[in-house]
């Protein structure tokens, strides 16, 4: 874990006019394979948890007391063969897209805000905020997805917190893996000279190669302002010197042309395809396109038959300070793919020792989720992130539409800010996930149920990892929200232990909704969001309560984030 210099009771210290102006801010708006030590059995990609959940007592916020109880975990879902029917409920109470395990996004922001910027809101994706954090859901007995629905009241007029939570099989210990075929493409370029980038890929490669199988393959090739074949996909057995020798050779020359790279790196993997193993290209680069073609559309299309015709997908691995994010993220996007950042060795042994397996071998294809509300008991809801993954919700079963592809040992977290009726009770939500089965393409559909009983509990109460995730989604929506926030007025004094709506909306928790029913699309600050003193409280309870080093470290990222904004004001 990376050593952190800030101390607590710096945040203790800080003065109470700062406090204000930063409730105003909040408020106004990976290769585990043969030789590698480490957990099979965790979440693929994501950071591995520290021991096991404890009590799920949490010091702040507290919620309304009405009511409060533990919330509810369903678990409810079923494989089966799909025969078409209708949707639940009208067009605009269904809520649909494809299933996304990036992590990149949390990644580059805890980066910067160890740097001392805060991050882009524009780089801030709150979905891979969430789905950072290790989720303890039931796996399925076979390959595809368990379901499962809970939720809690988060203090705000109406407004619950719903979390819809995906999980797919981890690989049987005794199962042994296809070979992987690995096309790494590395950026060269004079911006990896930076330190912590290409030494830091250097230093990652070299320790995948021993610890890659005998059977597998490995292709090397790098780009500049070209794109060179530095090794073709050569099968490790008594090569691995070579490989060595190869990576050790690398050094940054010239400008970034990412196109000539993705083109030559997926022409190697085309002609060096190998029947019967798991073939994917690895592009390793800061993405700072300068050269040739600079978008990921115009890039891909290059690639089309070959990343169609053979399936080989595409994981984008970001390194650097300055990263082009909004780059690797559409490359991974239409690469069928995913990515993740490297910030220094740890991340990198992390991603190349425990990641990437789960990166390489597939459970599910094309995978899709619908959520499906009642009009009778649901006025509004709210999909938190997922803005780049929205599909149309005719298209949930149209196995043409492009989903998203998910390993072994996943899970993916979807929260929805949820109005309920008053004195609604009954049905809420059905929620479903759709994918191909990776060899034989038939499609297959899990579901899960919610109820109105289901989110008595507040949130205080609810299960750690529903609590960690609401963390983590509420930093992430402060982070997007604070360029809205110089022109914002103070917020409300009214709700519970520092909840509060804008403009003195006592109680309202910052109500997203303009009238009307359905989806609500506005970029209001979400339901029940804590002021930033009390989310990183929140935080820091949660960290002791778990004993989870990664909870931790959100602790800490949204102290150094308070902080940046108390020296900004």
């Amino acid at each position: 874990m990376r050593a952190r210099t800030r101390a607590r009771d710096r945040a203790r210290a800080r003065p109470r006019d700062r406090r204000t102006a930063l409730a105003a801010a909040l408020l106004a708006g990976g290769l585990l394979l043969a030789g590698c030590s480490g957990g099979g059995d965790d979440n693929g990609d994501k950071r591995a948890s520290g021991k096991e959940r404890g009590s799920n007592a949490l010091p702040a916020p507290a919620p309304p007391p009405d009511g409060a109880q533990d919330s509810r975990q369903r678990e409810n879902s079923s494989h089966r063969d799909i025969a078409p029917s209708p949707g639940h409920g009208p067009s605009d109470m269904r809520s649909t897209f494809a299933l996304d395990v990036d992590t990149a996004s949390y990644g580059f922001a805890r980066r910067t805000l160890d740097r001392g910027r805060l991050p882009d809101p524009a780089t801030v994706r709150p979905e891979e905020f969430v789905n950072s954090f290790r989720q303890d859901y039931p796996k399925p007995a076979g390959d595809g997805f368990s379901v499962s629905v809970d939720g809690a009241r988060t203090g705000a007029d109406g407004w619950s917190l719903m979390r819809v939570g995906l999980a797919t099989r981890p690989d049987d210990e005794e199962r042994r893996r296809p070979p992987a075929a690995l096309t790494f493409v590395i950026d060269i370029s004079g911006s990896m000279a930076e330190p912590g980038r290409l030494d830091l890929v250097r230093k990652s490669l070299g320790v995948m190669t021993d610890r890659l199988r005998d059977d597998d393959s490995v292709a090397l090739v790098t780009f500049s302002d070209r794109a060179e074949t530095v090794l073709p996909l050569t099968r490790l057995g008594d090569s691995r010197d070579e490989v060595h020798a190869a990576v050790d050779a690398l050094r940054p020359t010239a400008s970034t042309n990412v196109e000539a790279g993705i083109t030559t790196g997926y022409d190697t993997a085309s002609r060096g395809l190998r029947e019967g193993a798991t073939n994917r290209v690895v592009l390793l680069s800061d993405a700072l396109a300068n050269t040739g073609d600079t978008s990921a559309d115009g890039i891909l299309r290059r690639v089309e038959d070959a990343r169609r015709a053979h399936g080989i997908t595409l994981f984008g691995v970001g390194v650097g300070s300055d990263y082009g994010d909004a780059l690797m993220e559409r490359l991974a996007d239409r690469g069928d793919g995913h990515t993740t950042y490297v910030a220094d060795e740890d991340d990198a042994r992390e991603v190349f020792c425990e990641r990437l397996p789960a990166n390489i071998d597939l459970r599910a294809r094309d995978a899709k989720s619908q959520v499906s509300f009642d009009p009778e008991t649901v006025e509004r809801f709210r999909l938190i992130g997922y803005d780049n993954r929205r599909v149309a919700d005719d298209d949930f079963r149209d196995d043409r539409v492009d989903g998203g592809e998910v390993g072994p040992g996943h899970t993916v977290t979807a929260l929805y800010a949820v109005r309920t009726r008053p004195g609604a009770s009954g049905p809420v939500a059905t929620a479903r996930v759709r994918w191909l089965d990776p060899e034989s393409r038939a499609p297959r559909e899990a579901s899960a149920d919610l109820r109105t009983g289901d989110l008595d509990g507040t949130l205080d109460k609810a299960e750690p990892g529903l609590q960690v995730a609401a963390t983590a989604a509420y930093f992430a929506d402060g982070l997007r929200a604070y360029d809205r926030a110089a022109d914002a007025e103070p917020p409300g004094e009214g709700g519970p232990d520092g909840y509060g709506g804008q403009g003195g909306q006592g109680g309202q928790g910052g109500q997203v909704g303009q009238g009307g029913q359905g989806e609500d699309h506005s970029t209001a600050p979400l339901p029940g969001a804590p002021a930033p003193d009390r989310l990183e409280e929140w935080a820091r309870g949660l960290a002791h309560t778990t004993g989870d080093k990664d909870v931790s470290e959100l602790a800490e990222s949204i102290s150094e984030a308070n902080d940046l904004r108390g020296s900004a004001r």
